[in-house]
């Protein structure tokens, strides 16, 4: 497990990547506020659209070039990239260091779980894919304690000489590529195609698409709109109830049914928690209660919802492409989700944020459903 846990450790590094710069938000517009607002919160998003872009075809290409390859080149790429940033450079280069960080990020985030599902024994790998999802939470949750306390230059060199002492870690300890002919890449159209177009490949990312459309979301919009008395606890909360119920109760879940079921099981409890959101909205404890049940809920989604990757997909190039899907529909989730909510808070109430919210939900199990009908009639 030592390895899993390194693997994990850069899942850390990539969070980092989206987090230093959110928790540097307003520090950066000193530097680069002059340039408008947009170009600002291109410096934050552009990471994400990479990803948006670019995830399916950088699972095919991790199959092809093998993972250990790939986050070597990523890591190195990542540390590279920090230390230019820490220079403070003109805009234009500033948002090329961000758009090749996004090809970093994106290459982590698929290699690791392919991995960790690789290396985890059978009897430890849901807790070791439940881990795994945790990475994005458990940075931020760091970086808001570290964040404030150290300079821009300070927190840019401090990740990039974490990644570049991961990197020579995990090229010491890392067994190497599989040795096999190359997977040709042939036409990508035709690739994406089969991937989404495939119940096993794709029902992972379907489904967690669902999820980072309601969760990032959720987390952004509510704490503004909790009274003042409790709103430092629902926005602290709401993660640190999410990380520990998916590593505690998850993963005992995980070893008494399949991931998908309790994918679904998870939407299903998150429901009440929407609900007790819409009656209880502006009230203090009732919103408290509600954001920490879904989170909570949402946090057995996103530790399910990794776990079926291996579950769904036997081999280590089937496991990089679903994990590719995963991160782009998990970033399309991510980018759409804050504006529709937003926009629907703004124009239809906390009934219209409600509402939406549970139309997700049954999406999330709906979809799972569909696609375990399409696999058992193909089997």
């Amino acid at each position: 497990m030592v390895l899993v846990v390194l693997l994990w450790a850069a899942g850390l590094g990539a969070a980092a990547q989206f987090g230093k710069i959110s928790i540097l938000y307003e520090t950066l517009r000193a530097s680069y506020g002059g340039n408008g607002e947009v170009a600002l919160g291109l410096v934050v998003s552009i990471v994400g659209m990479v990803g948006l872009i670019f995830g399916t075809t950088a699972g095919l290409l991790v199959a092809r070039i093998g993972p250990r390859r790939a986050i070597l080149a990523a890591l190195a790429a990542g540390a590279a990239m920090s230390a230019l940033q820490s220079l403070m450079p003109a805009y234009p280069l500033m948002l090329a260091s961000r758009i090749v960080e996004g090809a970093s990020h994106l290459a982590i985030v698929v290699v690791g779980p392919t991995m960790i599902a690789a290396l985890a024994p059978e009897h430890r790998r849901p807790l070791a894919m439940t881990l795994w999802s945790s990475f994005f939470g458990v940075t931020y949750a760091i970086l808001a304690l570290v964040g404030p306390h150290v300079t821009p230059t300070t927190l840019f060199l401090g990740h990039a000489a974490y990644m570049a002492a991961l990197a020579a870690i995990l090229a010491l300890t890392l067994p190497p590529d599989p040795r096999h002919d190359h997977l040709p890449l042939g036409n990508l159209l035709a690739q994406h195609a089969e991937i989404y177009l495939s119940p096993r490949l794709s029902a992972p990312a379907m489904g967690f698409c669902c999820y980072t459309f309601l969760y990032v979301a959720i987390l952004t919009l509510l704490p503004p709109e909790t009274p003042e008395t409790h709103r430092a606890l629902i926005a602290a909360g709401m993660p640190l109830v999410s990380i520990a119920v998916s590593l505690t109760l998850g993963v005992r879940l995980l070893g008494r049914m399949s991931a998908v079921r309790l994918v679904q099981y998870g939407y299903a409890a998150a429901i009440p928690g929407f609900l007790l959101l819409w009656v209880f909205w502006g009230q203090g404890a009732g919103m408290v209660a509600g954001g920490f049940l879904l989170s909570a809920a949402l946090g057995i989604v996103q530790g399910a919802s990794f776990a079926s990757i291996p579950e769904l997909n036997a081999t280590p190039e089937d496991r990089a492409r679903a994990a590719g899907a995963v991160a782009q529909l998990g970033n399309l989730g991510t980018t759409t989700g804050t504006p529709v909510l937003a926009a629907l808070l703004a124009s239809a109430g906390p009934a219209g944020l409600g509402l939406a919210a549970v139309t997700l939900c049954c999406a999330g199990i709906a979809i799972h459903a569909v696609q375990k009908a399409r696999r058992q009639r193909l089997a």
